[in-house]
């Protein structure tokens, strides 16, 4: 199958938005938000669109990533400009096909090219452990609530990006959705069953239990 990753057009926002919500329909929780999520990110100044690319084959989407600017703020007292990736999505049918991997990859090595220090994402270990990113906890790097999160990854860009930067990881506040606002975009697509207790949901659960309070060394 050929493969091509490139630009996301805005001829494309419908049809990214109708992938990204068949990729997450019920993974999570009952329904997704993260296609509406994606709608409205595109226009956040924190927005990176030089680093908001889709998976086309057969001339269709079937993946996209995007990524917003984010924050750690040190323990030294210092601000460090870094990145959140998500949503990633791909469709259901051409997922563990590697097309996630391609995504991720391609968009690491733009972001290195451009200068950015690193990537940062709270994800299911089991994945994204498999595709370069490395527990946040092994750079001292904590949640916003100063938490130690299984599901907090990071992926620095170059050779000691992270090595100072010990601290809470804050990523962008379009990220907390409203979920009436979420209802009625929603609205605006075919109609599917919500289903509650899946086995991703029961992960999901299982891995947002993973966290630990920082103690910090005297």
């Amino acid at each position: 199958m050929d493969i091509q990753i490139r630009l996301e057009q805005p001829a494309d926002y419908s049809e990214a938005e109708q992938v990204t919500r068949e990729a997450f329909w019920n993974h999570y929780s009952p329904g997704c938000t993260e296609h509406y999520l994606l709608h409205v990110m595109r226009n956040s100044p924190n927005f990176v669109s030089e680093l908001d690319f889709v998976a086309v084959a057969n001339k269709k989407i079937i993946g996209s990533v995007v990524f917003m600017k984010s924050f750690i703020l040190g323990d030294d007292g210092k601000r460090y400009d870094v990145l959140t990736l998500g949503p990633i999505a791909v469709l259901p049918v051409f997922q563990r096909k590697g097309i996630g991997r391609m995504l991720i990859e391609h968009a690491c090595t733009t972001a290195k090219d451009a200068g950015h220090r690193a990537i940062l994402l709270c994800g299911d270990p089991r994945y994204y452990e498999k595709v370069g990113f490395t527990a946040a906890e092994r750079f001292n790097i904590r949640s916003s609530e100063n938490k130690y999160l299984a599901a907090l990854h990071a992926y620095p860009l170059y050779t000691d990006a992270l090595k100072n930067a010990a601290g809470r990881y804050f990523e962008d506040e379009i990220y907390n959705v409203d979920e009436t606002e979420v209802m009625t975009f929603d609205a605006h697509f075919p109609s599917k069953e919500r289903l509650t207790g899946t086995s991703s949901q029961q992960r999901f659960q299982e891995v947002l239990a993973m966290q630990k309070d920082y103690s910090p060394k005297t």
